[in-house]
Formats: structure tokens, sequence, C-alpha cells
């Protein structure tokens, strides 16, 4: 093919080939992890990403309508790092091309430079070396060898290029890939995204010819039919939605106007939102004239869907639903953990609402926003407790769109546990809480013990897959064979421990109860001044978890 412009149709199967070759690489890109920690990993998040989006996303031959559909769901979609950063490069990629029915060439090169732009902002600290560097150079080395002769593929081919050179070089950027000779595996997911969209266009079909069937739609409940009768003031109407499909037979009226349409409704109702695309027109319109409606569209042709709603109906369900509403909150916090024990425990520690997120601490950018939604709270906090759940829930505050949602960013279960205890939850002034639960967590330090699931190199320091490692800040801080024995060298490995007081260990679901009191021993005999206190965290990735103050 020699592709000249790409329109929303050839948009979804190239992005449908995308995921399949993603996928097909995911456990090849999730190898690339440099750190030997089974959390949330680089592949599958891209994956989960860009599902969600084509789940949700409307097919339409007008490009920006099927971009914006699978924009808002990629966003929601989105889990961890790597699939935050998707979905702002295709976020920034929508709003280049957010009027646009069609792309050429220079069309998409500038949406893939707004792509980068707008992903580099979401990220507060820029790192080089990452997707977000290959993403940069691939685009910036060829923006000025396209002309109107190019074709897509010919620019997508360039864009690879220029991508896969840039990602040879992450190692020289980031030493940590140099010291585990790989290159940086979330740029790796990008590159094989693109290959995909461009395999399409050559050919090279990966995917189903017929895409999965979309999930069933998730209808409202049934209305309480109570709350609407014979005495009942009809005030507010009724909410009608159509798609109207024009029709070319001769008993229909050819000459369609969309301006002389949208007047003639006019007449009967208010908040009219209409849309033509092609021969198919999409209405929705507040009135109590349906039958006027109904009559008016069928002079051009037929309904392809049609819903009708009584909002006095609805109206009156949402005045009985907001009496019964509990009293909003001053401040509601809502904390990320990896267990339902821990979950159990956050919520008797105050938590509005707790996300249980499992072992990989793996959660979406729209959990975090709905459960923002629903705190019923003047003010939010948001604890993620964990490094790669932090940028979802700064992307949730944003999606939010509300002002009082506060990010404290705690990077481990320990951290969230230290921020809920100091906070004052009978203390009215919501600054002076905020303050406190900040202050809780400040200072402290976490180290983990788990069983490493790769080999990998620290410093001196050098493990195999199915050694015990002791991690503190994404570094080793011991290798062993036992996790006790572990997790000893690893707090005696700490340049501070001498100064610590207190220690808080979540004990892993891995670990039987009796080990609590031998690990207390051992601690006993190598840190004599420390404090000691045992939670049963029930974490199944991690057998031991210590917050040390």
């Amino acid at each position: 093919m020699k592709t000249k412009r790409v329109d929303g149709i050839m948009m979804e199967k190239m992005l449908r080939n995308a995921l399949a070759v993603l996928s097909s690489s995911e456990a090849e890109i999730n190898a690339l992890n440099v750190f030997p920690v089974a959390d949330g990993d680089t592949g599958t998040n891209m994956r989960l990403t860009i599902e969600n989006g084509l789940r949700v996303s409307e097919p339409q031959k007008t490009l920006c309508l099927f971009l914006k559909s699978f924009t808002e769901g990629a966003l929601l979609g989105a889990r961890g790092n790597s699939g935050v950063i998707l979905s702002q490069l295709f976020k920034g990629f929508y709003t280049y091309l957010s009027r646009c029915a069609a792309a050429n060439v220079t069309d998409l090169k500038n949406a893939f430079i707004v792509g980068y732009k707008t992903a580099y902002s979401a990220v507060v600290r820029p790192v080089e070396g990452t997707i977000l560097t290959v993403c940069r150079e691939g685009i910036e080395h060829i923006k000025n060898q396209t002309d109107r002769q190019t074709t897509v593929e010919e620019f997508l081919s360039m864009y690879i290029a220029e991508m896969k050179k840039s990602l040879s070089y992450t190692p020289e950027m980031l030493s940590v890939l140099k010291e585990a000779g790989v290159v940086d595996s979330g740029a790796t997911g990008y590159i094989a995204i693109i290959e995909g969209m461009l395999g399409y266009l050559y050919g090279d079909v990966k995917y189903e010819n017929e895409p999965a069937e979309r999930p069933a739609e998730i209808r409202p409940s049934a209305p309480d039919l109570s709350m609407f009768g014979e005495n009942s003031v009809f005030e507010y109407g009724y909410c009608m939605e159509f798609i109207l499909q024009l029709m070319n037979a001769a008993e229909y009226d050819r000459h369609f106007r969309i301006s002389d349409f949208i007047s003639a409704m006019e007449q009967w109702g208010n908040s009219i939102v209409c849309v033509q695309d092609g021969m198919r027109v999409k209405v929705h319109i507040h009135t109590k004239r349906p039958a006027d409606l109904i009559t008016l569209s069928q002079k051009y042709g037929e309904f392809l869907t049609f819903k009708l709603e009584n909002m006095q109906l609805q109206h009156n369900e949402h005045v009985k639903s907001e009496e019964k509403k509990e009293k909003k909150k001053d401040l509601s916090i809502i904390a990320v953990c990896d267990s339902a024990r821990t979950a159990k425990l956050f919520g008797d520690l105050g938590c509005g609402r707790v996300i249980n997120a499992g072992p990989s601490m793996n959660v979406s950018v729209e959990e975090i926003a709905d459960a923002v939604m629903q705190a019923n709270a003047a003010n939010v906090v948001i604890l993620p407790d964990n490094k790669n759940v932090l940028l979802a829930a700064e992307q949730a505050q944003k999606l939010s769109g509300l002002t009082n949602v506060t990010v404290v960013p705690t990077q481990s279960i320990a951290e969230g546990y230290f921020a809920l205890c100091m906070d004052v939850g009978d203390s009215s002034d919501v600054n002076y809480r905020i303050k406190q639960i900040k202050q809780g967590y400040s200072g402290s330090a976490t180290i983990s013990v788990t069983v490493a699931t790769k080999p990998y190199a620290s410093g001196e320091l050098k493990c195999n897959a199915g050694d015990m490692i002791a991690v503190t800040d994404d570094e080793l801080a011991a290798v062993g064979e036992d996790s006790l024995g572990t997790l000893i060298e690893g707090l005696k490995a700490l340049p501070d421990i001498e100064d610590r007081e207190n220690a808080v260990i979540f004990r892993g679901a891995s670990e039987p109860d009796v080990r609590e009191e031998k690990l207390r021993g051992l601690i006993a005999d190598a840190f004599p001044d420390l404090e000691v206190s045992f939670i049963d965290g029930g974490s199944e990735l991690f057998n031991w978890t210590v917050g040390l103050m």
C-alpha cells in the first residue's frame, strides 16, 4: 500500500494490530524490567492500556471521533507508570488531531510531536533514557525529512528506525540499564506498538479479522416507578437520544440539512446536541414533545438507536437519594494496598476507601478516579503506597478536575501506615490533618524481603533467580538463602540504622506467625535499641516489609 491518509476505521485496525504485536512481545518486554521484583510489568501495563482504549472506543470513519473515545478509554485503563505515559502519548496525539476527519503524514508527524510533549509534561521528573527520550528523539530526527510525496508507510518506517537507534543508546543514559545489559522496556513496548500499526498497512495482520465481542453494556438499575404517579408534576420532560440513519429511498426527504433540522428541533426542546457523520445523525435533546421529534426525524430516515427517559422521574429519584445521603465528610483518605489484611488494617486506621490492588499493586487511573468521585468529602487525600501507583494517582487527580484532592507520595505500605497513624481524625482543621499525614511518613525508611525473579546486580551485590533479596529504594541491600537472615543483613546495610528507634514489620502470607518471635530475637541481638512491633500484612509478594522511624 501507499497510504496518504488515515481515517478512523483504518486507525482502529492499525491499533488492533498494534495490540496483537504488543501482546506477542509482552513476555519479552516484561523480561526487560531491570528490578527483580514481580510488581507491575511494563509490557502488561501497556497492553492493558491499549486494550481498554479499544474496548470502549466507538468505531468511526471520522478519525477524531474514534480517537476521542479511544484516548478516553486508554487514560481510564492506564496502569503503572508505563501505562500512564502511554496514555499521555495518545492524549497528545489526539489533541492535535481533534479536528481531523483523516490525517496525512504532516498531521501524523505533528500529532506525534504533541504526543511526546504531553507525556513529558505529565511526568513530574522526566528521566532520560526511557520511553520519553525514544519517542522524542525518534520524531525530532525525522520531522524535516517528509514532504507531500511521503507515504504513511515511509513515515512510520523512518520513525521506527530512528526510535530503534535511540533505544540502543538508552543503556548509556541510564546506568541501571547498562549494569543489567538491557534496553528500556517502556520504549521497547512503544516501538512494538508503532511496528504493529505499520504492519497493518503492509498487510501483516496479526489480529483476528473480527474484533473480540465488546462487553455487554452496563445498564443502570431499574427506575423506582413509585417516584412518578398520577398526581406528579411533569416539569422536566424527557431526555431523548437517538441515532438517525438518513435514507435514499423515494419516500424520504433526501434534502437533509443539519442546520434546518436543528432549527426545527429548537421549537420543541433544548439542550440540543446534534452531530452528522456521513449519512448518520446523532441527537440529544430535552423535550416534552417526543412525538413531534419522531415525526420530524422519520421524514428523513429511520432510527438505529433510540432512548427516551422521563427526567421528572429521574429528578424525583435524585431528590430522594440526596435526602438519604450521609453528611459529607471534611476529609476522606484513599489508600492503595496489596492484600485484604492490609486493606482491613487501613480501614480501621480511618481510610474512607482502600483499593486492594493485589500483589503487583497494579491499579488503574480509572479505579483511583472512581474512588475520588465516590469519596463524598470536601477534601480527599490519596496514599499511593507504591512508586508504580504514584503517577496513576496524579493522573486520577487531574482527571477528577477537582482542586480539593491531595496526593501524598507514599511509596510503600509502611509509609502509608505511618502517614495514617499521624492523622488526627477528630480535628476539624483539614489543613492540619493533611500536614500531619505528610509528616507521618516523612523521614521513614522501608526495606522489604522477597524472592528474586531474575539475575540482577547492584553495586557489589548480585543475585540469581530464586535468591532471597532485601530491597530498599530500588537497590539491593542484601542477598541470602533465608528470609530472616537476609532481612537482618539488609538492615545492617542501611547507613542510618543506628539512628532508627522504631520498626513496624509487616509479615507476608508465606511466613508463618511463629517466625515472628525468631525474627524479634534476631533483631534484638543485632539492634538492641530498636523497638519492634509486628503486623500480619498478608502480602503475597513480600515475605517481610519493615518500616523504620
